[in-house]
């Protein structure tokens, strides 16, 4: 469902990666009302004390195995008043509750203790629990979405998503197909420290794009620089080359590939952003052009 504005004039960028009061208020208020419907209760169920079924969810379990495996909460998040936790945490309960939710299905009514037994449709539930996130997500620009598998990803700038998306890497090498591919997967992680690694994997990619076909790098490169140039554009062969050499070299001044203390650190998402879009504009350029050489 959109709203008016959006379909007056847009829907936000996709731009923001952090998680404010009020975005958190929003989706404490989706898991709380979720406990409280019994929708947890496919995974946590509180069972009726005549035995005869689900009656809800049961919280205690809920939170002690979400406390277990996010162990940096300290208490119940969804709680009135509780303290935001922190953004990656925060993600990671998304991802927990997705896991345990479905919607509840009111089967007979239990008059002694006045309660219905449920059944669960967990499909509906995921896509209803999954919906209501990322409308949060979409409505305040964040960066963020629940994908239809449970997991948080990290939407790829414009430029790149719909590449990203729909890239199959087969150039042959099987070793390179799998670093890109890896590179892809962690660029589209939502933590910082996974996103650098996907810099780690492209770069490696890179170098072993320049030795395909067992030639030395340097014979590799200026191959690679000709076919992508073609033989009528000096100027550009120029550019390319000059890219080329400075890509490599970030990849060994910045700590990207190497992690001594005297490399420069990447500290921002932003940054890993025009880093990945630039290398990979030059390594899917330099593919394409090998494949229609």
């Amino acid at each position: 469902m959109s709203y008016f504005s959006e379909r007056e004039t847009g829907a936000l960028p996709r731009d923001r990666d952090t998680i404010n009061e009020a975005v958190w208020g929003g989706i404490r208020a989706i898991i709380r009302s979720r406990v409280d419907d019994g929708s947890f209760g496919a995974l946590f169920p509180a069972a009726c004390p005549d035995g005869r079924g689900t009656t809800g969810t049961d919280e205690t379990a809920f939170w002690d195995v979400m406390r277990s495996e996010i162990p940096n909460l300290d208490e119940q998040p969804w709680r009135p008043n509780a303290a935001m936790p922190p953004m990656l945490d925060a993600l990671d309960m998304i991802e927990f509750c997705w896991r345990a939710v479905g919607k509840p299905i009111e089967g007979s009514y239990h008059s002694y203790f006045g309660h219905h037994h449920l059944s669960f449709d967990v499909e509906s539930g995921r896509a209803e629990f999954r919906e209501a996130i990322n409308r949060i997500f979409r409505r305040n620009g964040l960066v963020f979405e629940l994908s239809e598998s449970g997991e948080i990803i990290r939407l790829a700038p414009l430029a790149l998503a719909d590449t990203l998306s729909r890239a199959a890497f087969r150039t042959g090498d099987s070793e390179l197909d799998q670093l890109l591919d890896k590179s892809r997967r962690k660029f589209l992680d939502a933590d910082l420290d996974i996103r650098r690694e996907s810099l780690e994997a492209l770069w490696d990619a890179w170098e072993r794009l320049k030795t395909r076909n067992g030639m030395a790098k340097k014979a590799g490169i200026s191959s690679l620089l000709d076919s992508l140039s073609g033989p009528d554009s000096p100027r550009l062969r120029a550019a390319l080359e000059q890219d080329a050499v400075a890509l490599t070299d970030l990849g060994n001044q910045l700590r990207i590939r190497h992690s001594e203390t005297d490399r420069e650190a990447i500290t921002s998402h932003s940054q890993v952003d025009y880093l990945y879009h630039r290398l990979f504009a030059l390594v899917q350029a330099a593919i394409r052009s090998g494949e229609n050489g």
